[in-house]
Formats: structure tokens, C-alpha cells, sequence
């Protein structure tokens, strides 16, 4: 019963609140002539909870949980929402809300309404046991992936920093070679420019054998 009781919208997946019509319909509302003035509750937040984003959201849906618990008739939820519209600290706010209560339930008692008060503060204790179950699944299952992924990346980096090791010493290696080319090819290198020159050589001295023939039979014949 305590489940049904509660609809509240989930403090950690986002859901469409739409039956708020349907509660408002089956909770049975006090005569205007014996209802309590009502007002919003007040939350003062502590100090070390002034820098919570979520806080002023979270405890409004408390604040409507606590609400959807109501049950028809003045019980506590009707002597709560009195003295708190009045003032939780002024002793009158309780006297007069226990003489209008009084007039509503005429079998109203002290005993009924901290009966009643441990009913609301188990069916929250509940809901919040719910949610905080429901937050922690959801952090831990966040670290997790978190934790996944940082594993993956890890195994990423490693992987293309052996790679990157691996290019600068093929990068060293081909440094090496590339400075031994020269020295490794000079004698070769050498070889074929002294048979080249030659080559130059021989031709320019056989031709100018021929040619010194050729001078010699246009000069003496």
C-alpha cells in the first residue's frame, strides 16, 4: 500500500508526473470552514547544504511524496501543515490546530497523531532508502564506465606509445643509414668518376692521334 501511496517523480531518471489530477481527485479536501490556513513550507537550508543545487528541488519532492500520503480526514498531515503554516516554534499554533482538529475528529488524540506521525516518517524513510539505493546503483554503475574507459584509453596510450618508441628508433636506424650512404658509396662513387675521366681521357687521346695523321697527310702529301 505504502508503494502505491508514493508516486513521486524519481530523484535520479527523469519522469512525466502525469497523474497529478488523479491525486487531487482522490484525496478527500476539509470543509473551507474547518480548514487549516495553509502556506508553503519553509526550508531553511543548513550552511554546509547552501551550496546543494538539488537541494530546494529534492525537497519539494518530499514535500508532494508527503502529500500523496495524506489520507482522508484530520490526522497529522492536517496538524502538520497547520503548525507549520502558523509556526512550529509558538506553542498556540498547537493548541489551535489540536481545538480545530478537535471539531473535524471529535475522537482526535494525542496518542492518534504520533501514531500517525511514525506512519509518514516510515513510508519517507522508505522512499528515501529507495532513491538513495537507486542514486548509488546509478554512481557506481558511472564509475564504472568511467573507470572502463579510462582503462581503454590507458591500453590506447600504451599501445601508440610503444608504436611512437618503436617509429623513433626505426627513425634513428634510418638517420644511420642515411649518414653512411655517402661514405658507404665513395669508393664506388670514386671508381666510376675516375673511369669517366677516363674515358675523356682516352678519347681526347686518340683523337688527337688521328688528328695529328690527319694534319700529317694534308702537309706532307
Amino acid at each position: 500500500m505504502a508503494k502505491e501511496s508514493f508516486n513521486w517523480k524519481s530523484l535520479f531518471v527523469n519522469e512525466e508526473a502525469d497523474n497529478t489530477s488523479k491525486k487531487e481527485t482522490e484525496n478527500t479536501p476539509i470543509s473551507n470552514v474547518n480548514k487549516f490556513p495553509e502556506s508553503p513550507t519553509t526550508f531553511q537550508p543548513t550552511e554546509s547544504a547552501t551550496n546543494n543545487p538539488f537541494l530546494n528541488e529534492i525537497f519539494g519532492v518530499y514535500e508532494k511524496g508527503f502529500e500523496s500520503l495524506n489520507q482522508t480526514g484530520f490526522d497529522f498531515y492536517e496538524m502538520y501543515k497547520s503548525v507549520i503554516s502558523v509556526g512550529a516554534t509558538n506553542p498556540q499554533s498547537y493548541q489551535m490546530a489540536f481545538t480545530m482538529g478537535k471539531t473535524i475528529n471529535p475522537q482526535l488524540s494525542k496518542s492518534f497523531l504520533l501514531e500517525k506521525s511514525k506512519y509518514y516518517a516510515e513510508e519517507i524513510e522508505k522512499v528515501h532508502a529507495k532513491y538513495d539505493a537507486t542514486g548509488n546503483s546509478r554512481k557506481k554503475d558511472l564509475n564504472d564506465a568511467i573507470t572502463a574507459e579510462k582503462g581503454n584509453l590507458t591500453r590506447m596510450i600504451s599501445d601508440l606509445e610503444s608504436k611512437i618508441a618503436q617509429l623513433q628508433n626505426d627513425l634513428q636506424k634510418n638517420k644511420a643509414e642515411l649518414e653512411k650512404i655517402d661514405f658507404k658509396n665513395k669508393e664506388q662513387f670514386s671508381e666510376i668518376q675516375l673511369k669517366i675521366e677516363a674515358n675523356d681521357l682516352a678519347k681526347k687521346k686518340i683523337l688527337d692521334s688521328i688528328n695529328t695523321i690527319v694534319t700529317g697527310i694534308n702537309q706532307y702529301l
